[in-house]
């Protein structure tokens, strides 16, 4: 069967299951590679950088102590017209990917005046009771997600189809904040009450949050159920907390009675799109919502999710619990079992190298992927950097926040690309910036691939959620285990690779112009007590040493001067190899050295 990575033809009629592969019309298989616009239409406080204010609706909040209401709403509408735009989707179809994974708040699909009553129990949670009178109104008056055309939901839906029209790319659905929130954390679901969808009923006893749930995805279906550039609905991301803990039946029954109206519902409208189902604990356990036991008679096009996070990327590493799939080997087990396509909706938020591992082990296994995310705010794991901007809280932090947002503005993690497009598969490295002697080297500047190859560090990546290891223990300026933080050297934005330790190394691809000796001044300072050194080879050759003394402080930078043995011209690679522990590294500027008569 033919594998589509790439672009789909023109003409295409809906995705649908086969087996465990989704097809196209042609029965061609199709791989879905994405990209999601988490941050848009939800945001989430630490892909924003205001972790303290917690969710959106809490931000929201907060801005409205000292702003009124339509301010807040006027900066909000400002914000998501500039989050994403046609320009935001071309740069993701020119990187290679097929599709994009929208989360959607519920709360865009309401009237301005419906979103304000629940803005009101989101300030005084004694507002609750009368906003759930109020949706049960709404709801049984029929007045809920009924004029798409005055809805911001329907409209952000509509541009987004239009630009991933134009670029040949497919859109994923996805019911990222449902309401009543399905899981105990607001800042993936903005709830205003923990759990609330699968608890809270109405005066008639009805679980209203679920009722509404259901309406939402009736509209969208009778809306959407002829688009063929939608790929699929995720009709409820990452439900969790569904345990006794939190009063609930710990079987996933709660989820498995919702699935089965909200299936039912879809394809009463007409609508034969492919549906995804998520499992409790962040979308991964499936007791109980395997196809066998979904209450409703349809069973064909359902697509079943896993999110992969800080987990082991390797294939023969699998869970006791066969119902846990985001693990690889138990993702591929359930997908032979129940015989059902399975994709993985998120992953990311780790290194290069786990990135590109992870993509390697499911491409290989011809299962689609969805990175997180695409864009965020001092974000190296993104595919786009927003420069941070202050505080939402201050007029001149939110003007620079709808600036930076802009795409024209954001700038593109190329290390992060390289890793999830280039290199799953191989083990060639790629310049990072062209480099050549004479010239200067930043340290930072050392080449894109898989460690061991473009860089050797002792900690790379993190496969343990319950252990705190970062890769890159300065958090700046690339996403390896290379170390990268600010220098402090005279230039508050400059960057130096640091905390580097015996047998590491880095390696940059450069263009030696002319041969012979060259000087050296290394920009160093050092980390620790005792002296550091670091080596320089050339063309698997030792050219040059660089003993780095200890000195007062970590801060404390120095220019060092050494000689290179001959340097051949041409292409070589060039590693700075960690001799003794403890140097910084801001750059290396190479001059030719002066030569004798007899050019010695």
């Amino acid at each position: 069967m033919l594998l589509l990575f790439a672009h789909v033809s023109q003409g295409q009629q809906l995705l649908r299951a086969k087996g465990t592969a989704i097809i196209d019309e042609r029965g061609r298989e199709i791989v879905l590679k994405g990209v999601g616009l988490g941050g848009w239409l939800l945001q989430e406080s630490y892909m924003l950088g205001t972790d303290t204010l917690d969710a959106q609706g809490r931000i929201k909040r907060a801005m409205r102590r000292t702003m009124s209401v339509s301010e807040v709403e006027s900066f909000y509408k400002q914000y998501r017209n500039g989050f994403i735009t046609k320009s935001d989707i071309d740069f993701i179809a020119a990187q290679g990917f097929n599709c994009v994974r929208l989360p959607m708040h519920y709360d865009l699909f309401l009237t301005s005046a419906q979103r304000h009553l629940r803005e009101q129990a989101l300030d005084q949670g004694s507002a609750v009771p009368a906003y759930v009178a109020a949706l049960a109104k709404w709801y049984d008056a029929d007045q809920l997600f009924t004029n798409p055309k005055e809805l911001d939901g329907f409209r952000y839906i509509d541009d987004l189809l239009a630009w991933c029209k134009a670029n040949k790319l497919y859109v994923v659905l996805d019911l990222h904040a449902a309401p009543g929130g399905q899981g105990a954390d607001r800042n993936i679901n903005d709830g205003i009450i923990p759990l609330d969808l699968w608890k809270r009923r109405d005066a008639k006893g009805r679980l209203l949050y679920q009722d509404v749930t259901v309406r939402l995805w009736q509209k969208l279906a009778a809306r959407y159920r002829n688009e063929s550039w939608v790929a699929m609905y995720d009709v409820l991301n990452e439900p969790h907390g569904m345990d006794t803990a939190h009063g609930m039946a710990g079987d996933n029954s709660e989820a498995q009675a919702l699935y089965g109206r909200l299936i039912t519902a879809i394809r009463a409208q007409g609508d034969k799109h492919l549906i995804m189902v998520e499992g409790n604990g962040y979308g991964n356990e499936y007791t109980n919502l395997t196809p066998d036991k979904l209450p409703t008679k349809y069973k064909t096009n359902l697509v079943y999710n896993a999110h992969r996070y800080w987990c082991t990327n390797d294939p023969t590493v699998g869970d006791a619990n066969p119902n846990q799939i985001n693990l690889i080997r138990n993702l591929v087990a359930f997908r032979e079992r129940w015989k059902v396509p399975v994709w993985v909706g998120e992953t990311g938020e780790n290194s290069n190298e786990w990135l590109t591992a992870a993509a390697q082990a499911l491409n290989e296994r011809t299962i689609g992927w969805c990175h997180w995310n695409v864009k965020r705010v001092a974000g190296t794991t993104s595919l786009l950097n927003i420069r941070p901007y202050g505080s939402i809280l201050t007029p001149e932090g939110r003007a620079n926040l709808l600036r930076n947002i802009q795409f024209k503005h954001c700038e593109p993690n190329r290390d992060v690309l390289d890793a999830l497009m280039r290199q799953p598969g191989t083990m060639a490295t790629k310049a990072y910036v062209p480099l050549a002697l004479p010239g200067t080297i930043a340290a930072t500047h050392y080449d894109m691939g898989r460690v061991g190859t473009a860089y050797q560090d002792s900690l790379y990546q993190k496969t343990d959620y319950r252990r705190p290891d970062r890769w890159n223990l300065g958090g700046a300026g690339r996403n390896d285990g290379v170390d990268i933080g600010l220098a402090h050297d005279g230039n508050d934005t400059a960057l130096a690779v640091q905390h580097m330790t015996a047998g590491e190394w880095l390696q940059y691809t450069v263009t030696v112009k002319q041969p012979g000796r060259y000087n050296v001044e290394a920009r160093v300072a050092n980390d620790g007590t005792v002296p550091a050194e670091l080596q320089i080879h050339v063309a698997d050759s030792l050219v040059a040493t660089l003993p780095v003394p200890a000195g007062p402080s970590m801060n404390t930078w120095i220019t060092l001067t050494t000689t290179t043995t001959m340097l051949p011209a041409g292409q070589h690679m060039l590693r700075v190899y960690v001799a003794k522990p403890g140097a910084r590294l801001n750059w290396l500027q190479f001059s030719p050295a002066a030569t004798t008569q007899s050019g010695q």
